[in-house]
């Protein structure tokens, strides 16, 4: 308690509850620490002027990637919960159904179909704020109902990746969505369509050693973390430290890992872009 509080009559201080200031009023950006109106976040498709991408779900990414942000969602489909019956601190269904309270979804992967530009192609999102974006079985399915979504209706698949890797409380069961995704990537060539791949941050684990880096062109969102192991990882290992920018965005497109790096404002017209040349498409002006 400060020398303020004590002096301020207990009526005054009734005047001014929390509820008139809400916690998430305003945004630091966590790159140059200037606060940012949240109300001004969406004109600014949640990039602060400092030029942070700011993560964000779903229904932002596909309202911000989709014309006039309409598109038809896709089920995922059910999976087996909790098929190891794993306890940490806290059981596994505990740790999910918070999950689906905190974001209103029933795992990390939501499917849209819609038009970028006139051309129509399927979209995955990997929601980070579900338990990291984690990669287990429903996931897997999720990734693999957006595959055979694409193959079936002949259009491209757009995957935006965001993960901090495969989930721990499934064990081996989620280390075998990797090759999974990897045979669904195959379909997808097989059937002479597009993969396309919009690292987000953070992508890593073993969402990077599948699906991540299979993609036939490579995009990331501005200094994005892209990586298998986390850079105090490798320093703690090889006792080094490690080059500026190590495993950002920029740093990979230089090494040649990512062909462009791409702010959020450019997305759409770039994914029209090279969906226009990929599928022999004329999109709108």
């Amino acid at each position: 308690m400060n020398w303020l509080t004590k002096i301020t009559p207990p009526g005054v201080k009734g005047m001014f509850s929390k509820k008139d200031s809400p916690d998430n009023l305003w945004i630091k950006c966590p790159k140059s620490g200037e606060m940012v109106f949240s109300n001004d976040l969406p004109g600014l498709l949640h990039v602060t002027p400092a030029g942070h991408h700011l993560r964000i779900g779903p229904e932002l990414r596909m309202g911000y990637t989709f014309d006039d942000g309409k598109y038809e969602s896709i089920v995922t489909p059910d999976v087996a919960k909790d098929p190891l019956k794993f306890k940490d601190d806290k059981k596994y269904t505990d740790r999910l159904k918070a999950a689906r309270t905190k974001t209103g979804h029933n795992d990390a992967m939501s499917i849209g179909i819609g038009k970028i530009q006139d051309i129509e192609a399927v979209a995955l999102v990997q929601n980070f704020a579900f338990m990291g974006g984690s990669l287990g079985m429903a996931a897997g399915e999720g990734f693999i109902t957006a595959a055979n979504e694409a193959v079936k209706r002949g259009l491209p698949l757009i995957a935006f990746t965001a993960a901090g890797g495969a989930r721990m409380q499934e064990g081996a069961l989620s280390l075998m969505q990797m090759p999974r995704t990897t045979i669904a990537v195959q379909q997808l060539r097989e059937a002479s369509l597009p993969y396309i791949v919009v690292l987000c941050d953070p992508t890593t684990g073993g969402v990077t050693a599948s699906y991540a880096m299979l993609g036939d062109i490579h995009l990331a969102e501005p200094g994005a973390l892209i990586c298998f192991a986390g850079p105090r990882v490798i320093e703690d290992t090889i006792r080094e430290k490690l080059p500026e920018g190590f495993q950002r965005a920029e740093y990979l497109e230089e090494k040649g890992m990512v062909d462009k790096v791409v702010t959020r404002g450019d997305m759409r017209e770039t994914l029209a872009n090279i969906l226009a040349v990929l599928m022999k498409k004329n999109k709108a002006a």
